[in-house]
């Protein structure tokens, strides 16, 4: 025999269900629209949750991109904070010293140039004082005719006027040293303008 009648019962009792009084359509339509509440419910959330997701991706690729940019940015500048006085150095030192010691041999290219097609037209060089005897010895070496070469006290050092028959041509080096230092000098400017106003 057990002692289960002498011990307390603390267990629920299950009640007895009263009968229901709705219908069973009523039932299941209540079933269907407590479905269609939670589906709707669970929609939403999962829509909120991917909003949320793409907004958090869209900022961290705004933030990456920004940091790129503004590294690319950085880097730029210091480049060319750190070109620039390698510019100045050739365009005031390396570019003059070059110009200065081919001149010769540059005149002579564009007289060459120049005769082709002119056989027997009269060739004239006119250099700057000083100047005549470097152009004379190039062309001692060169296979041509007869060339007069001239010196003119009103032009510069690495300035020269060359004439074959009727043909002009002006050679200026100074000048077009000066052109690149300009056009290096405004590129600088201009791109610090640039990454001062974005």
């Amino acid at each position: 025999m057990t002692i289960a009648h002498l011990l307390e019962d603390f267990g629920v009792k299950t009640p007895v269900e009263p009968v229901s009084n709705f219908s069973e359509e009523i039932v299941e339509e209540a079933k269907l629209v407590s479905f269609e509440k939670g589906y709707t419910a669970g929609w939403d959330d999962a829509i909120d949750a991917k909003d949320k997701e793409t907004t958090r991706i869209s900022a961290t690729l705004a933030g990456s991109l920004e940091d790129l940019t503004f590294t690319y940015h950085e880097a730029q500048t210091q480049l060319m904070e750190s070109l620039d006085p390698m510019f100045k150095v050739l365009t005031s030192v390396i570019l003059p010293d070059t110009m200065a010691a081919t001149f010769g041999h540059h005149v002579i290219d564009h007289l060459s140039e120049m005769a082709k097609g002119q056989i027997n037209e009269p060739m004239e060089v006119v250099v700057a004082a000083g100047e005549g005897n470097a152009v004379r010895a190039l062309l001692g070496e060169e296979p041509t005719s007869d060339v007069r070469v001239r010196e003119d006290a009103g032009l510069s050092p690495g300035q020269a006027q060359l004439r074959v028959g009727k043909c002009e041509r002006e050679l200026n080096s100074e000048a077009l040293i000066e052109s690149i230092r300009d056009s290096i000098d405004a590129f600088s400017y201009q791109f610090k303008e640039e990454s001062h106003y974005g």
